[in-house]
């Protein structure tokens, strides 16, 4: 399935969000959770994560990559890593969220680094529960990495591979995505605004 860059664009800006449209790689990073699946936890990777920007010529350039922004069933249902349960990321626009650094000490991914808003969810059910009295702020290490280290693979479930972070599943996608904003930072500095969006605000 997928999405265009105008649908994104359209759904970001209806939202009163910012949208980064200079040249060479003033980058959008723009989650988009499933709303089809009714908050059912289904330990697959059906939301996606994409990136918008324009290249050093200002051409629009848009990727659109299966991931995941929810945690997966293993920490849901088996092992809660916070006696608050769960993370889910609310989604929102967090402005300056995000640097270059490395994940879990490991390799190269987007860190978080500014406070951001999540559900806590420790009820161990077959759902995500998004109650507004359960939403926490602060730094909870919600990252933007991958899934499998495997060159040309690609992770079909979540399992452990998502604890909160926004995890893109194939590592050939990573790669590229990881390009894109090295390129970014080279320019406008270390600091990404990541958005999270809802598939249904998208027309």
């Amino acid at each position: 399935m997928g999405y265009t860059r105008e649908q994104i664009e359209t759904a970001v800006k209806a939202k009163g969000y910012k949208w980064f449209t200079s040249p060479n790689y003033d980058v959008n990073i723009v989650g988009v959770r499933n709303a089809e699946t009714c908050g059912k936890i289904t330990n697959k990777f059906d939301d996606y994560v994409t990136l918008s920007y324009k290249d050093e010529q200002g051409n629009w350039n848009f990727h659109c990559f299966e991931a995941t922004t929810d945690p997966g069933s293993h920490w849901t249902e088996k092992q809660l890593l916070n006696k608050d349960g769960a993370a889910i990321l609310k989604e929102d626009q967090y402005r300056g969220s995000h640097m270059i650094g490395l994940h879990q000490g490991k390799y190269e991914a987007l860190r978080q680094k500014k406070p951001v808003k999540v559900y806590r969810d420790g009820n161990k059910d077959k759902f995500y529960d998004l109650i507004e009295e359960n939403v926490h702020e602060g730094l909870y290490g919600i990252n933007i990495h991958r899934a499998t280290s495997r060159k040309g693979g690609k992770s079909i479930q979540i399992d452990k591979w998502s604890a909160g972070c926004q995890v893109i599943a194939a590592n050939d996608d990573f790669e590229l995505f990881m390009n894109v904003v090295n390129k970014a930072a080279k320019v406008w500095g270390n600091s990404f605004t990541y958005t999270l969006i809802n598939s249904n605000d998208i027309v």
